[in-house]
């Protein structure tokens, strides 16, 4: 099943290209590799503002990281000329969750993000070295927002 096939089953359209809010562009290709830049959670349009361990839970976490990767894929379907099956492998994701010092399960809501992206591109071209950090604030208060590397035909 093609990316675009499993999208359709799961019922996920995906968006546009956002256009950048500040000093950067959407995503820079660079020989085989695209390197997307960091996309904040969004709900309803605005952005999804939060702190996990205060305001969030680990499962809203999650689904706020599911909806980045939502937008990831849209952005990375923009970079390939609109076909996914371009896609050879996800290398990597960054992934930023706006937590309280004391809360340490920023890796479980990364995984709403991790766990799409190994759905929609299946085991071998959808799994991809991560790392997930607490940190103190996210731009505009969103609560997660995560960058991708992926290597392209």
């Amino acid at each position: 099943m093609t990316p675009q096939e499993k999208l359709a089953q799961l019922g996920i359209t995906l968006p546009p290209v956002s256009t950048p809010a500040a000093a950067y562009v959407p995503f820079v290709r660079s020989g085989n590799l695209v390197f997307l830049s960091g996309h904040i959670a969004r709900k309803d349009g605005c952005p999804w503002a939060g702190k996990l361990g205060d305001s969030m839970g680990t499962e809203e976490g999650r689904a706020a990281a599911r909806a980045v990767a939502i937008d990831l894929m849209g952005t990375l379907q923009a970079a390939v000329g609109g076909d996914l099956g371009r896609v050879k492998r996800i290398v990597k994701l960054l992934s930023l969750v706006n937590s309280t010092p004391d809360y340490t399960e920023q890796h479980l809501v990364t995984n709403g993000a991790s766990e799409l992206l190994g759905e929609v591109f299946g085991p071998t071209v959808g799994a991809h070295a991560r790392s997930a950090f607490g940190v103190a604030q996210i731009p505009l208060g969103a609560c997660v927002e995560i960058e991708l590397i992926a290597e392209v035909e």
